[in-house]
């Protein structure tokens, strides 16, 4: 999928006219706005296993100091970085469970042999979008629901305008609202070590251990 700032500024008008429908009827524009451009935080929630044995086994990657949250003001350039990361990760990785690359049920890890499941899709696009100069603040990992009620993880990117996820199960870069998932938890923009949960009231016990 390449876009030019063009593209950017008529996604982003589309993003900003349907939240405006969406709240005409009801609540406050901009309060309605938005709920929809950019997901519900609520309360402090548990960090997943996978993450907290990622820290475990490389505490460097996991070392930090609370900050303030930052978004990336959504520009061309900004743009071309997600598409190409995304691209190039989602082309190169192959992937594979857990059980079949480590012989654990859930392993977070660097897929530097070129084999991952879903959560290591995600660290390296963090790592390489981080690399780029990215605010690692507006780089989440975030566990949803997938379409069929497993668990799933995704990178939700956080810019001045809409809250973008990218995936290994798409090829283009989507809405959070496009994506048919189920919102669950992920980290804090200060901190990367504290999760939050998202605003679905559902039952949410699924781990993002299912095989991506």
């Amino acid at each position: 999928m390449t876009w030019d700032s063009k593209d950017i500024l008529r996604f982003t008008a589309a993003a900003l006219v349907a939240a405006s429908t969406l709240c005409a009827a009801s609540a406050p524009a901009d309060a309605a706005s938005e709920r929809t451009l950019f997901v519900s935080v609520q309360a402090t929630a548990k960090a997943p296993i996978g993450w907290i044995d990622f820290c475990n086994q490389q505490p460097g990657e996991c070392a930090a100091t609370p900050v303030e949250a930052r978004d990336v003001v959504l520009s061309s350039k900004a743009w071309k970085d997600l598409v190409r990361v995304n691209k190039w990760v989602n082309d190169t990785i192959k992937p594979m469970t857990d059980q079949d690359h480590w012989g654990v049920v859930e392993k977070w890890s660097y897929p530097d042999d070129g084999y991952g499941d879903c959560e290591d899709y995600v660290l390296l696009k963090r790592r390489m979008l981080v690399e780029a100069g990215w605010p690692r603040q507006a780089l989440l990992i975030t566990v949803v629901r997938d379409k069929r009620g497993d668990g799933h993880a995704v990178l939700t990117v956080k810019t001045d305008k809409v809250e973008f996820v990218l995936d290994n199960q798409a090829e283009d870069i989507m809405l959070w609202t496009e994506t048919g998932y189920r919102f669950v938890k992920r980290q804090s923009q200060e901190d990367p070590n504290v999760w939050v949960s998202l605003g679905d009231p559902r039952p949410t016990t699924a781990t993002a251990s299912a095989a991506r």
